[in-house]
Formats: structure tokens, sequence, C-alpha cells
């Protein structure tokens, strides 16, 4: 009889590997390969919501990677390389997490990558080159920062709590979410604003922020961080009683994390 623990762990050791080559391979291109006349080759949701040459590169890169090496799984891409697998692993992945930080040379941008099975996320990564740092998680072993273990803050008084956040690139969502930013800035020790979500998240888990919420995100913003972050002691999700989703993600440590959840609720925080 097959010893299914060990299956489970023998698939999510791979899977974990995997991951981390297919990041840390993106990651190289993109920090060596930056063209120095970098420009924007298409625009989302709005005229400031960019795409480079690079995302493009870099998403290719990782998905031709996954086709070598895995080519039964599912991929979920933020720019478009999404097909569906007969493995029952998805790969969920932000070919450049944080892409305006990327265009202006800022050093918060990420490769995140996730793996998926049955709607439960198994290996979450993301790798900083800039900043010299890959976050990993595996579900159920722990968080790591490189090779040391990543663990949240204590929960402070909300009245001390740093709070990391972002913005959409829809005038009409910014127009809100700077209403709910400045509601909560009094309440607080401060705010911050990285440009990257999954970095804002792993910020959370290696204890740099106290507490990190954002409405509008996507899965492959996500998918890796929620992980890294649950993994390292945080809770996380949306609206009470809710997984973190489009709407909302919050996340932060036990104490912290409610009182946080229900100042956002209260103001409307995932709506426009």
């Amino acid at each position: 009889m097959t010893d299914r623990p060990a299956a489970q762990d023998g698939l999510r050791a791979e899977l974990l590997a995997v991951a981390l080559e297919a990041a840390h391979r993106a990651g190289e291109l993109l920090r060596d390969g930056r063209p120095d006349d970098l420009g924007v080759a298409a625009t989302k949701s709005s005229a400031v919501d960019v795409v480079t040459e690079m995302d493009i590169a870099s998403e290719k890169l990782i998905t031709d990677f996954f086709a070598d090496r895995r080519p039964d799984d599912g991929v979920l891409g933020e720019e478009g390389a999404s097909f569906e697998g007969s493995s029952g692993i998805q790969w969920v992945i932000d070919p450049i997490d944080g892409t305006v930080n990327y265009l202006y040379g800022r050093p918060d941008w990420s490769v995140s990558i996730a793996a998926r099975a049955g709607g439960e996320t198994l290996v979450g990564v993301v790798h900083a080159p800039v900043r010299g740092e890959t976050f990993r998680a595996v579900l159920g072993r722990g968080a790591y920062v490189n090779d040391r273990p990543a663990r949240v803050r204590v929960a402070p008084p909300f009245d001390q709590a740093l709070i990391g956040t972002g913005f959409g690139y829809v005038a009409e969502r910014r127009a809100h979410q700077a209403e709910v930013a400045r509601e909560l800035l009094p309440r607080v020790r401060d705010i911050r604003r990285g440009g990257s979500a999954a970095i804002d998240l792993c910020d959370v888990a290696a204890g740099r922020l106290d507490a990190y919420y954002e409405r509008g995100l996507n899965p492959w913003d996500f998918a890796a961080g929620d992980l890294i972050a649950r993994e390292a002691g945080a809770r996380t999700g949306g609206r009470p009683g809710d997984a973190l989703s489009t709407e909302l993600t919050v996340a932060g440590p036990p104490g912290l994390f409610e009182q946080l959840q229900t100042f956002l609720d209260e103001r409307g925080a995932w709506h426009d």
C-alpha cells in the first residue's frame, strides 16, 4: 500500500523545488536583463496599470519551465498564460508583482509562484531579487525567508500597529481607498505603501509589518504570499467570515487581524 503522507510530502517537496528554480530563473532574467529604456508594452485596468515587455518575457520563461518539468499541470498567470492541466496541480504565477516599481527601477518587486490542488495552496514562493530575499512556505511546514524561519510579530495594541496597504489603478476606487486610509491613519502607528502585495504579505510574515490590507487583488497577487503569511502565524481573510478575495485581503497576527478586519468592514473597504 502507498504511504500517502510520504507521497504527499514528496509531491510538495518537488513542487517547492520547481517553484524555487522557476522564480530564481525569472528573477535573474528580470534583474540582469532589464533594459535601460524599459517602456510600457500594454495597459490593463487604466492608463497607469501597466505591463512591460519584461512581464511578458518572465511569464513565458516560467511557463516554458513548467512545460518542461511538469507538463501535465495547469497554470493561472497574470499576463494571460492560463490553461487547464490534467494532474490536479495548478500553478498561480505573477511574473512581476510590483510592475510599476520595476518600471521605475525601485527595489520592491518580486516573482510570485504558488502551487494549488483541490482549492488549497500547497507551496508558495516569493522571490525579491533586488532585496536578495526568497520567501517560501509549504503547507503545514512553516515559512522561511532565505534559510531563516519567518514569524509574525506578536499583535501590538491597535494604536501601535504599523499597517501596510496598496491602492488600485482606477480613479474611483483610489478615492474610496484614500478615504479608508484617511480614517485609519490617526488610529495606528503609521501606514506603509510598498507597491508589491506579495512582498507586503511576506513582510507581515517576517515581522516587518504588523498587518496588511488591500482591495482589488487577484489570485496571482496573493496566492503565494497568503500561504507564507499563514505559515508564519498570521491570520488571513477578507470580510468577516470570508476567505481573502478580490473584494478584500487582510493579514495579521491573531488579535490585531480581527480588529483591523472589523475596522475595514465597518468602513466599506471591500467596495468602491
